[in-house]
């Protein structure tokens, strides 16, 4: 299995969102999302801010691994 931001899947999950959902709303298509939470395309500042506006929190909150 690929390593993906459980952070992230977690949160959206937990949101009742699905990859669309969170396409739609970050304006971008549903396979570039899905990319971005399987760690398969770099993670823009400005879309960890939107992404993180969405859930709720922060970008470190999501993103930040120890």
């Amino acid at each position: 299995m690929k390593k993906c931001y459980k952070k992230l899947k977690k949160l959206r999950m937990q949101k009742n969102l699905s990859y669309q959902d969170m396409a739609t709303m970050l304006k971008i298509s549903k396979s570039f999302y899905w990319q971005l939470e399987h760690k398969e395309r770099k993670l823009y500042y400005e879309i960890a801010i939107d992404i993180a506006n969405i859930l709720g929190c922060t970008p470190d909150t999501i993103f930040y691994e120890k």
